[in-house]
């Protein structure tokens, strides 16, 4: 059945995402900061708008996807945002990685105005993306979530319900712990082998027979040992969540000591310039500390 969708935010991900919709047969009304991100869907029959507010009137589900919270309580709440203009009824679908004690506050505003809300943070990637077979997270009430859930299957694989407003955002935040904690892993494995005369890719094989393997040593390990830094996630995005996740510990009193350290590496991987670089450019980090090259 067509549906009429916003979507607001066009970037990597947010493009393809939208593709996949738009493809489905669903009616799209676009917003993006850059003009140019919205022609190409445009050309394609969806209707492109001057702000968020024009692009959530008449729509029964708005997406979106930007880069931090602030961006998504201005696009949501702000100025000429959704919430000027989308009718009681209309669910907000956020696919955007922020702050899950900010998403609380962000669905309580929508829902004085009868606007629901689903936070549906994702893993996967932009290949994951293009190949609609994201993981998708969800925070929100599970009624509002199986009206949404035919549109989210266009987008990912598997759509796991974790509990009520910010859960998802809660469980983006541990997939990150997990995810990043893992690569700066790698990377010191790789410096270790390399500092003792051993040939990486000999030993990245090896690993990924026995227990140290996993998802990410078979995508970030190559990387490395290849010296191939080109962005599949950019890093400088990674530095962004681990800010999240710092300051989400700091307020539940936790202590967390390889967040701790994986986010100042981080920092210092931005801080040398290579932010938009992938994050397995966390092994030239190691290596500029340790005073040693590629060669």
């Amino acid at each position: 059945m067509s549906t009429t969708v916003a979507f607001i935010g066009l970037g990597a991900m947010g493009s393809a995402m939208a593709q996949h919709l738009l493809a489905a047969g669903h009616r799209l009304r676009v917003y993006a900061r850059r003009a140019e991100a919205m022609q190409p869907f445009v050309a394609q029959g969806a209707t492109a708008c001057a702000s968020p507010a024009e692009a959530a009137r008449g729509a029964q589900f708005v997406f979106t996807n930007v880069t931090a919270t602030a961006d998504v309580e201005q696009v949501l709440l702000g100025a000429n945002g959704v919430i000027e203009t989308a009718a009681p009824g209309t669910v907000v679908i956020d696919h955007s990685t922020i702050s899950a004690l900010a998403t609380r506050a962000i669905a309580a505003k929508l829902a004085e105005k009868g606007i629901e809300m689903l936070d549906c943070p994702v893993s996967g990637g932009v290949k994951g993306a293009q190949a609609a077979t994201l993981s998708i997270m969800v925070g929100g009430k599970t009624e509002v979530l199986e009206r949404a859930r035919p549109l989210l299957a266009k987008l990912g694989a598997t759509i796991t319900h974790i509990g009520d407003h910010g859960a998802g955002q809660v469980a983006k935040a541990c997939n990150q712990i997990v995810q990043v904690v893992n690569i700066e892993g790698i990377a010191e494995a790789m410096l270790f082998a390399r500092a003792n005369g051993v040939d990486c890719a000999t030993v990245l094989r090896a690993l990924q027979a026995g227990f140290a393997g996993s998802r990410m040593l078979d995508l970030m390990g190559p990387k490395m040992a290849g010296r191939d830094f080109a962005a599949g996630i950019e890093a400088r995005l990674h530095q962004k969540d681990y800010g999240l996740i710092v300051e989400m510990a700091r307020e539940a009193g936790l202590a967390m000591p390889a967040v701790a350290i994986v986010a100042q590496q981080l920092n210092a991987l931005v801080g040398q310039g290579w932010g938009r670089e992938d994050t397995s450019a966390l092994l030239k980090v190691l290596e500029a500390a340790n005073g040693r090259g590629s060669d």
